[in-house]
């Protein structure tokens, strides 16, 4: 075999011994024990885990930076993603960016992430991420987030739905919201759930909105230019627009809003996107308006996830935290799927929360993404 082809990472088949395995973790000492490979069998949940399947030439280059920084070649995959930048500058090559962004930022980075920043908004034409410190993420991971589950559709006569959050909001002034559970809205579940947003910035706190995709969607069917009605869609759609930085998206919006309703539409606040990076997640007070989440932290070797079945078994959705999360090795990237494909069988709604991009690309390449929905981090 060439010292090319030995390079190319590959995924590690049930059985091999760990001399085999170009990417496999260090070897076992008292401190981190041997691994049995035998235990990590990939679910024939997850199809797209195919080792031998070929690869569209950016999905190559993905996961193989992916694997790279899994096992610690930080250079290899700066490398790498480097290279694969210089050539795409649009469109699904954004992915890349992301990543190498990611990779510059977890490693301390910051004057070549800078440097990053101003070729990325060049290319896309937008903003790009922003740097955060270490310091700053040990002092937000310091906070206490909650996360409460919307119950019921965004409706003006949902008084449960919108007391609990309130309630919710009360106990934890860092709130993350999930909504993906709505299905259908109303201009008057819109206006309320406006003024529980704008309650909570005149409280000094936040509410982050979680399953904004499906959100946006069932907006714009409510949307219509020149037809003046269900003004509240449109200012929760600008909202969303606001804390996605998408200033272009807003500024098209804004001047149709004002055609159509002949008022001043919300001003663009540049403020908000900064802060709109969400704080990692601590586990909130038990309570019954309030999910936990199954936190994982750091850089992980040598992971079994063995507690993950019995924080399983009286959550849906099932909510993994990986916000805090700087690597992850191939071994524990397959324990943790096979603990989600046993959980997904229950029946259970599996969200993995804000991994980082790298971290995200490793999930896909074991199939995780066919037994959880990924919720990427905002950049």
């Amino acid at each position: 075999m060439s010292s090319k082809e030995k390079a190319k990472p590959v995924a590690a088949p049930v059985g091999l011994a760990r001399s085999d395995i170009p990417f496999a973790t260090p070897a076992p000492t008292s401190e981190n024990p041997p691994l049995d490979l035998s235990e990590f069998v990939f679910s024939e949940i997850a199809a797209e885990f195919q080792v031998e399947a070929e690869l569209d030439p950016l999905d190559a280059e993905a996961e193989e930076a992916a694997m790279f920084f899994a096992n610690g070649q930080d250079s290899a995959a700066r490398s790498l993603l480097e290279k694969s930048t210089s050539v795409r500058r649009s469109g699904p090559g954004e992915r890349l960016w992301l990543m190498l962004f990611d990779l510059l930022r977890l490693t301390g980075q910051k004057s070549a992430f800078e440097a990053l920043e101003v070729e990325y908004a060049q290319a896309f034409e937008k903003q790009p991420p922003v740097w955060r410190d270490a310091a700053v993420g040990a002092r937000e991971a310091g906070k206490v987030v909650g996360t409460a589950l919307f119950k019921g559709d965004l409706l003006g006569d949902n008084e449960a739905g919108f007391e609990a959050v309130r309630l919710a909001l009360k106990t934890n002034p860092q709130l993350r919201l999930d909504l993906s559970k709505v299905r259908q809205l109303e201009a008057a579940g819109c206006e309320r759930l406006l003024a529980l947003l704008q309650q909570a910035r005149r409280g000094r706190g936040a509410i982050d909105l979680l399953g904004r995709d499906g959100l946006g969607a069932l907006l714009d069917s409510r949307i219509a230019a020149g037809r003046p009605e269900d003004r509240a869609c449109w200012l929760l759609k600008l909202e969303l627009c606001q804390l996605r930085g998408q200033l272009e998206v807003f500024e098209e919006m804004a001047i149709n809003y004002a055609v159509t309703f002949e008022i001043s539409p919300p001003s663009w606040e540049f403020e908000r996107v900064a802060d709109s990076e969400p704080a990692p997640l601590e586990l909130a007070a038990a309570d019954q308006l309030l999910t936990e989440a199954y936190v994982i932290k750091g850089e992980i070797r040598g992971a079994r996830f063995s507690d993950l079945q019995a924080y399983a078994a009286a959550k849906d959705p099932v909510l993994i935290d990986c916000s805090t999360v700087t690597r992850m090795d191939f071994l524990s990237a397959g324990a943790l799927l096979n603990a989600l494909t046993t959980v997904k069988r229950s029946g259970r709604q599996i969200i993995v929360r804000h991994p980082n991009h790298l971290l995200a690309e490793l999930f896909r390449v074991v199939g995780l993404r066919s037994v959880a929905e990924i919720d990427l981090a905002r950049n």
